[in-house]
């Protein structure tokens, strides 16, 4: 399994609350489609999520192919699944594998950088907040999840050495796998989650003073899925991460880097153009969810 270098963005959506230049400068950097996307979101909290998503991807892709960050294009595949659109003039040397993921105020992009005679690799992540909020007792919520996970797996996260924290951060800890794992595929979660059997790390407890953990395997349906490395990250003490890859190990294992806003606007335009100043204005009188 050949290495690769690896990327791991992180975004924290509490330290942003968007100025009207500030949003139509981020919004001119995505393409026209995405903005409709982007619009039909209800809360503001969601539109901005999938714009620092859009930007994440963006400057990943210039900076790993060298390719000019406006000229950047991207499509959806049959799955909707966002890949980048390679010049066809352009001989390149780059091939890449990125994947986005949000939740709450975390916004996470993974991708991985190889050459195209690495053979066909790729990359999925996800993020999760640790609280459960479903309205239920955790104990009805679990016995309602139960039947995602294999039996293994259930034992893991039921431990009785496990209080109610623990349990709940083990069962985040194997979703996120599951969710990553899944993601890579483009499959969702409409394939059968029993079989998709996790040993998670447990050479350490999950704590961002060691994270990442990287010994997590993989079964299915019994079978050892040689070809996935896994990685988990906590990310806050409130926010975990997992990244999956597939035919494909990173050069080193390294934590999330954190970027600020600036990071992804430097190469965008902060030219006035008042159609998108108008989408803009329109986009910040949607509501926040209450917190």
């Amino acid at each position: 399994m050949s290495k690769h270098i690896c990327t791991r963005w992180a975004f924290d959506l509490s330290t942003w609350r968007p100025t009207l230049p500030q949003l139509t400068q981020a919004v001119s950097a995505i393409q026209p489609e995405e903005r409709v996307r982007l619009m039909k979101f209800h809360f503001i909290d969601d539109f901005l999520s999938s714009l620092i998503g859009r930007l994440l991807m963006r400057k990943f892709v210039s900076t790993c192919s060298g390719e000019n960050y406006h000229q950047v294009q991207f499509a959806r595949d049959v799955r909707g699944k966002p890949y980048w659109v390679q010049q066809k003039a352009k001989t390149t040397t780059t091939a890449l594998s990125f994947n986005v993921s949000h939740q709450g105020k975390l916004v996470v992009l993974a991708g991985i950088r190889g050459s195209p005679t690495d053979g066909e690799f790729g990359i999925g992540a996800d993020v999760m907040k640790i609280e459960h909020n479903s309205g239920k007792s955790l104990t009805e919520f679990f016995r309602l999840m139960q039947s995602k996970f294999s039996t293994q797996e259930w034992n893991y996260i039921c431990r009785p050495q496990h209080n109610e924290r623990a349990q709940l951060k083990a069962f985040m800890r194997h979703w996120c796998l599951k969710e990553a794992y899944v993601k890579e595929l483009g499959v969702g979660i409409t394939v059968d989650l029993q079989q998709i059997n996790f040993s998670v790390d447990t050479t350490h407890a999950l704590e961002e003073a060691v994270s990442p953990l990287c010994a997590s395997s993989l079964r299915y349906n019994g079978t050892p899925m040689t070809q996935w490395h896994f990685e988990e990250h906590l990310l806050t003490p409130t926010y975990c991460a997992a990244i999956a890859f597939r035919n494909c190990q990173p050069e080193q294992h390294a934590k999330f880097e954190f970027l600020r806003l600036e990071q992804l606007l430097e190469h965008s335009s902060n030219e006035k153009q008042p159609e998108l100043m108008d989408y803009c204005k329109q986009a910040l009188l949607k509501p926040y969810k209450q917190q």
